[in-house]
């Protein structure tokens, strides 16, 4: 245990950049980094809406209880907030691998059997979800925009086919990160690396 006055030691910054050039990150792939950056820009975009949803609900909370005065368009934006928020965050989960695992069994395993695990996962399961609901949601998406469907109530909001419109484009986004994760689990099961996945 040191003193109050003694100084604790840190690494120079030289030092620091010099240890990093000489131990890059074993998991780097290029391709796949380029993506998940993409898509990590795009959810921190996104998580604005997190923020824009709060305001609407305490400005709906003041309208209703202050002033006996709600209205439907800012309950329905609550929706629609809370829709894009999710619906981006999903794919944003899956690049920084902080979605819900159920990890019991996997994490007693190599790291190539989880990688050929999650190989198999995403070719068999996940990009083919995804191609459901993309293919699926763009008729969706059509038909709201064709009839110019909006909300059911008077002074709801108009426009439906845009708040459709986030359910291609977040699963476009979920199937990028997707393969993202198969080119970096690829390219890491073909250079035989040791490291357990991230």
């Amino acid at each position: 245990m040191t003193d109050d006055k003694t100084p604790l030691e840190h690494p120079h910054v030289a030092e620091t950049v010099e240890h990093m050039r000489d131990h890059p990150d074993p998991t780097h792939v290029w391709l796949a980094d380029k993506i998940d950056n993409f898509v990590r820009a795009v959810g921190h975009l996104f998580c604005w809406a997190n923020g824009l949803l709060v305001a609407v609900i305490i400005l709906q909370v003041v309208l209703r209880y202050g002033f006996k005065n709600g209205l439907v368009a800012l309950e329905e934006l609550q929706w629609h907030l809370y829709a894009i928020g999710v619906m981006f965050g999903i794919s944003y989960a899956q690049v920084n691998d902080s979605h819900i695992r159920v990890d019991v069994v996997h994490m007693r395993l190599s790291g190539r059997t989880q990688r050929i695990i999650e190989i198999v996962g995403i070719l068999f399961f996940i990009l083919p979800f995804v191609w459901v609901i993309f293919y699926h949601s763009l008729d969706f998406v059509a038909d709201a925009w064709r009839t110019g469907e909006r909300s059911d109530a008077p002074l709801g909001l108009p426009f439906r086919w845009a708040i459709k419109a986030v359910i291609p484009v977040s699963f476009g986004l979920l199937g990028l990160a997707a393969i993202s994760r198969l080119i970096r689990d690829g390219v890491l099961l073909m250079r035989g690396d040791k490291l357990e996945t991230r």
